[in-house]
């Protein structure tokens, strides 16, 4: 009987989700990944195993599926069909705030979500469907533990000096301070920088996790020393859909020349702007990459700008720079913004390998590059269910059939 940890990343209309199993030695081994999106319109639950095999393809009737705690029905009663007479050991999720209170994961218990929905207006795009999903599954998967993995924590490393905002004591005292964010995707690329690139592990690392939201962690010796995003994720690159580094004083300006209101600027700062404002065609950069309008092109050339910009700052916090590293979805996948982002730095040191990079090799700088450059995927999902097992161990696993059966 295999040992199974389900982890969840909630979303507005998309809950993902990924099973994995976990063999009497070794990691945790995928069992499947998959997602209900479409939630409130169209609804459909698709998943493949470890393999990359289609293991469902299914419309879900729309009017049974309006927020997450109907896609965890859908979801609880899949996993009873496919892993009936398994175990779980428990529900792992990532949260993307763990504010001052949290520097790692913990199993949730009522005080834990009260202090994480307090949270949610720091990240108003995330942390209210993390909580959802917490709530939804402790309803729906009864008796099942479960586990908060904070985007925060890897980043409580870094000195006092990089994590102050330049305000008032007492605005300090009320929990205003730099946190960074992505910090489950640099703590994997932390974990397996020893195997991947030995020689660059305990050096000075700047990763490059670049996404819909993107940022920037400097790394020494596999720890968090800076990261470009700070009290929320809005700062720091432009992302898809958030501006990055913004003049406080346009925010200022924002309302009180322009007269919005507090939800309009809300809305413009975290849905509007980035490659979607600047472009006014897209968020997505495979649809502006190869777009040949001028606005698509101000977009990504900006993107490139900033993230040339803020890896020159980092690596004056380092004090030099022994290599850089590309991950998440734009970072893994763009040969082309790999290219031009190393172009920008070469003044660091970096001499790309054309050829690497176009076969999105795991080293795609030159033999003789001073500053070396990879493209490492990042498992953030894998990160928190080992964060998952090692807190609740196998003596908390619960029938994987019993939890499903009495979601249905």
């Amino acid at each position: 009987m295999t040992d199974h940890a389900l982890v969840l990343n909630a979303g507005s209309s998309s809950l993902k989700f990924c099973v994995y199993g976990r063999p009497e030695r070794g990691d945790w081994a995928l069992a499947a990944r998959g997602q209900v999106d479409g939630i409130g319109s169209w609804p459909k639950l698709t998943a493949k195993d470890g393999a990359g095999a289609v293991v469902s393809d299914q419309t879900l009737p729309a009017a049974g599926v309006r927020g997450v705690r109907d896609a965890l029905h859908a979801l609880a009663g899949w996993l009873y069909e496919r892993y009936g007479g398994s175990t779980v050991v428990g529900v792992g999720h990532r949260v993307v705030h763990g504010g001052a209170k949290y520097a790692k994961p913990c199993v949730v218990t009522p005080q834990v979500l009260s202090d994480l929905r307090a949270l949610e207006p720091l990240a108003p795009l995330h942390q209210p469907h993390n909580v959802g999903a917490i709530k939804a599954a402790a309803e729906r998967l009864s008796g099942v533990p479960q586990v908060a993995c904070f985007d925060t924590g890897f980043h409580r490393s870094q000195p006092a000096i990089a994590q102050l905002v330049p305000l008032p004591k007492e605005i300090r005292a009320a929990g205003v301070q730099r946190y960074g964010f992505h910090g489950l995707s640099y703590e994997y690329i932390a974990s397996v920088l020893p195997e991947v690139a030995p020689e660059i592990a305990e050096g000075r690392v700047i990763v490059a996790h670049l996404g819909s939201g993107a940022s920037l962690c400097a790394m020494k010796a596999r720890r968090s020393v800076d990261c470009s995003m700070g009290f929320t994720a809005l700062d720091g690159l432009c992302m898809g859909t958030r501006p990055g580094a913004t003049d406080p004083g346009v925010v200022l300006h924002l309302f009180q020349a322009l007269g919005m209101s507090p939800a309009e600027v809300e809305a413009l700062l975290y849905k509007k702007s980035g490659l979607l404002g600047l472009s006014g065609i897209s968020n997505d950069m495979r649809e502006l990459e190869g777009n040949p309008d001028p606005r698509a092109q101000l977009a990504v050339d900006y993107f490139v700008y900033q993230a040339a910009k803020q890896i020159g700052a980092l690596a004056a916090v380092l004090g030099g720079v022994d290599a850089l590293v590309f991950t998440a979805g734009i970072g893994e996948n763009s040969a082309r913004i790999r290219r031009r982002i190393c172009a920008a730095s070469a003044w660091l040191g970096v001499e790309l390998d054309a050829a690497a990079n176009d076969r999105h090799a795991a080293r795609i700088s030159a033999p003789g590059s001073r500053v070396s450059a990879w493209a490492i995927p990042t498992n953030e999902e894998l990160m928190i269910a080992r964060h998952t097992g090692e807190l609740l161990g196998l003596r908390h696993a619960a029938p994987v059939g019993a939890a499903a059966r009495s979601a249905r």
